[in-house]
C-alpha cells in the first residue's frame, strides 16, 4: 500500500510538473557552478512548504558530457540542447572566458527561444551569449562591472547599465552576477508568483527577500569601527513600524546619527538611500496584505504606510507594472 501511495504521488507531481512554467537552463563549456546552482536553488527545488511546485525545471546541454569551469567536475546525464526549444524561460550560458565566442548551436537555441516569445535570463557574463546571439541590441541589461568595457566595446548597440544588480527588460532579464543571480531569481520568481511566495523561497534559502535590482553592484564594506556602525537594529525597528508616518529623520534618531551619516551608512551597506528601502519595505508588505485578501486599497495603503491608495496604485504600477487590482487576479487567495 505504501509503494501504491508512492507512485501515486510520483504521477499526481509529474502531471503537475508538466502544467508548472517550464525553466530550461542551457550548460555550456566552461559554465560557472555558481549561477548554475542558484538557478537550481531558486527555480528547480519542490516546495512542500508552499503546497505546490512553482516550475518544471531542466538542466539541457549541447554535448552529451559537460566539462564545468577550470575543469572542476564533468556535468553528463542532462537533456540535449532540443529541451532549449521547450522552455518559457531560458536561462543561458555564463562563463568566465568572455573573449570566446560561444557554439552556434546555442545562439540558434537563444535565437528560437526569442523569436517564439520566451524569456531569456542571463547571469554574469550571460549577458554575452544573449548579445552574441543578437538579442539584446538596443535593449537594457547589466553585466558583472570588471567586464563593462569589454562589453560595451564589443556591443555598443545594447544600452548597458554596469552599476546595478539585474536589469528587468520584460522579456530579457540579466543579473550582473555572483550573488545578484539569486537577487534576479527571486525578483522572477517574485514576478511570477507574488512576494508572499518569493519571500517563502528567500527564507529558505535564508537570503534577502527583495533587493532592488537598481542597487550597486559594488557595496563598500569596511572594517567595523566602534561603535557598531551595523543598521540591523534600526533596519529591524523600521520594519515592525511600517504602518507609521515613519521618515529619514526618524530612521537617523533611532540610530543616533544624523541624516547625512545614516545616508553614507546605507549606501556603504545597502547599496540604496534610506527613503529607497523604507518605500520599497513598504510595497512589499502592500503586496503581501493584497496576497491575503485585503481588498480594500485604502486599507492596504493605511497599514503599509504608503498613506493613500492613489499613491499605493501610483506606486504599484511604476515598481510592478501593474495596478493593485491587476496584481490582486493575479496573485490574491482567489487567484490560488
Amino acid at each position: 500500500m505504501a509503494q501504491e501511495s508512492s507512485h501515486a504521488e510520483h504521477a499526481e507531481h509529474v502531471e503537475h510538473a508538466a502544467d508548472a512554467h517550464r525553466v530550461v537552463v542551457i550548460v555550456d563549456e566552461n559554465s560557472n557552478p555558481f549561477e548554475l546552482g542558484c538557478a537550481t536553488e531558486v527555480f528547480g527545488l519542490r516546495r512542500p512548504e508552499i503546497g505546490r511546485d512553482l516550475y518544471d525545471f531542466r538542466l539541457c546541454s549541447a554535448e552529451p558530457r559537460t566539462l564545468m569551469r577550470d575543469g572542476f567536475f564533468t556535468l553528463t546525464g542532462v537533456a540535449g540542447l532540443e529541451a532549449a526549444d521547450t522552455a518559457d524561460t531560458l536561462i543561458v550560458p555564463n562563463r568566465p572566458d568572455i573573449e570566446v565566442p560561444r557554439r552556434p548551436a546555442v545562439l540558434d537555441a537563444v535565437r528560437r527561444a526569442h523569436t517564439r516569445g520566451a524569456r531569456l535570463v542571463g547571469f554574469c557574463s550571460g549577458a554575452f551569449t544573449l548579445a552574441e546571439a543578437g538579442v539584446l541590441d538596443g535593449r537594457r541589461a547589466t553585466a558583472h562591472w570588471q567586464w563593462a568595457d569589454s562589453f560595451r566595446a564589443r556591443f555598443p548597440s545594447v544600452r548597458l547599465e554596469s552599476d546595478v544588480l539585474f536589469v528587468d527588460d520584460g522579456d530579457i532579464l540579466t543579473a550582473a552576477g555572483s550573488t545578484a543571480a539569486l537577487d534576479l531569481g527571486l525578483h522572477v520568481v517574485r514576478r511570477d508568483h507574488g512576494a508572499e511566495v518569493a519571500n517563502s523561497v528567500s527564507r529558505r534559502l535564508v537570503f534577502a527577500a527583495h533587493r532592488d535590482g537598481g542597487q550597486r553592484q559594488f557595496v563598500e564594506r569596511p572594517m567595523p569601527d566602534l561603535p557598531d556602525e551595523s543598521l540591523v537594529p534600526v533596519l529591524a525597528w523600521a520594519q515592525e513600524r511600517l504602518d507609521a508616518p515613519l521618515t529619514v529623520p526618524d530612521l537617523a534618531a533611532r540610530a543616533a546619527v544624523s541624516p547625512a551619516t545614516l545616508h553614507r551608512r546605507f549606501r556603504a551597506q545597502l547599496g540604496t538611500t534610506p527613503l529607497a528601502w523604507l518605500t520599497g519595505e513598504r510595497l512589499a508588505l502592500a503586496c503581501r496584505l493584497i496576497e491575503r485578501g485585503e481588498s480594500r486599497f485604502e486599507v492596504v495603503a493605511r497599514c503599509s504606510g504608503l498613506g493613500t491608495a492613489a499613491h499605493l496604485r501610483a506606486l504599484m504600477r511604476r515598481e510592478t507594472g501593474i495596478t493593485p487590482s491587476a496584481y490582486r487576479r493575479r496573485f490574491g487567495p482567489e487567484a490560488n
